[in-house]
């Protein structure tokens, strides 16, 4: 494949699929989420950072066991984030009315980010409302990092044959098996400050606790609009900034504002087998080049070799020739002189 004709098909493909994502975009987005997705609600008035829902995760998910001990509530003192060894972790916040606490896992997003953005679909956002991963799928771009606006896809950098993205699954593959009836951190937790079950009873039953207790919680459920809408939802009694919730998200899922602008990722995903398939021919026609030129070089070289044998082998000859010649000569002369001799000799008798 010639440069010309690779960026020729570049350009085709790119017209093709630019159209196609233009049109998609003009339909417009909506959805409202799956109507008997599960998910659950997290009360920070009842959490006292015990962190048994950290070692429930832990084993659940088979994760390597933590530099300190799930009973070391020292840890508490320092902020932390998942990463790729740990699904969730429980921070200490000290508000206006004094320590709370939150437990930190990824939000399964009604419209993920992580999904969106992603051009080989590694994330799925499922009917029961968990957001999964497939590390078959995976490329390692680590666009969904960049995208989730809760910092929580970890990246296994130590890993490099097959690094994967761990987060969170809701416990997807141990409910689905029926290994467990909830996540493994609601069942562990002694105060029940977990409660799983449909999204949409969690909201009611958030409300209710909300209106029979005003005093004690914020009049607001976390995560029933933020970004369109999560699956893990929260109740607290300090506000939500002050347990480490932003409150700059708005509203608006990820896909719904990045419809125009991330209208580009469809067109990668279109032009992804074009490139991969010019680099390839590009590659293969570099590697014939290179062949060729090799076996001319080879070839030149045996000749070459060949042409300095052949002149040295007839300079031998040649020399031998000489050689012989003189040889001759030497001997006749000699021969010659001793006939003289000889006569000589007989003469003098």
């Amino acid at each position: 494949m010639k440069r010309r004709q690779f960026l020729g098909l570049l350009g085709a493909a790119g017209i093709t699929a630019t159209l196609g994502t233009e049109a998609q975009a003009a339909t417009g987005h909506s959805f409202d989420g799956y109507p008997n997705a599960k998910g659950v609600l997290f009360d920070s008035t009842r959490c006292i950072g015990c962190r048994k829902c950290e070692a429930a995760c832990n084993k659940v998910n088979k994760l390597p066991a933590p530099a300190k001990p799930f009973d070391d509530l020292k840890v508490l003192d320092t902020e932390r984030r998942t990463d790729e060894k740990t699904y969730t972790v429980v921070n200490k916040y000290v508000g206006k009315k004094g320590p709370a606490f939150r437990k930190v896992q990824c939000n399964h997003c009604q419209e993920p980010a992580c999904a969106s953005v992603c051009f080989v679909k590694a994330f799925t956002k499922n009917p029961d409302g968990s957001v999964t991963y497939d590390a078959s799928l995976c490329v390692g771009c680590r666009y969904c990092m960049v995208a989730c606006p809760f910092n929580i896809p970890a990246y296994e950098y130590n890993d490099p044959i097959t690094p994967r993205i761990m987060k969170c699954t809701m416990c997807h593959d141990q409910i689905t098996k029926g290994e467990l009836s909830a996540p493994g951190c609601v069942g562990a937790c002694p105060k029940e400050a977990l409660l799983y079950g449909k999204r949409k009873d969690l909201i009611e039953v958030a409300r209710e606790r909300i209106r029979r207790n005003p005093e004690r919680y914020q009049d607001h459920i976390y995560g029933e609009k933020e970004m369109g809408g999560t699956n893990w939802l929260y109740v607290s009694g300090a506000e939500f900034k002050d347990i480490g919730l932003r409150e700059d998200l708005g509203t608006t899922s990820v896909p719904t504002m990045t419809a125009g602008p991330l209208s580009v990722v469809p067109m990668v995903a279109a032009l992804w087998p074009a490139l991969l398939g010019g680099v390839w021919a590009m590659n293969k026609r570099k590697e014939k080049v290179a062949a060729e030129e090799q076996k001319a070089a080879v070839k030149a070289a045996k000749a070459e070799v060949k042409a300095e044998a052949a002149a040295k082998l007839a300079k031998e000859l040649e020399k031998a020739e000489k050689d012989k010649a003189q040889a001759i000569e030497r001997e006749v002369k000699r021969a010659l002189e001793e006939a003289a001799a000889a006569k000589k000799d007989e003469e003098g008798a």
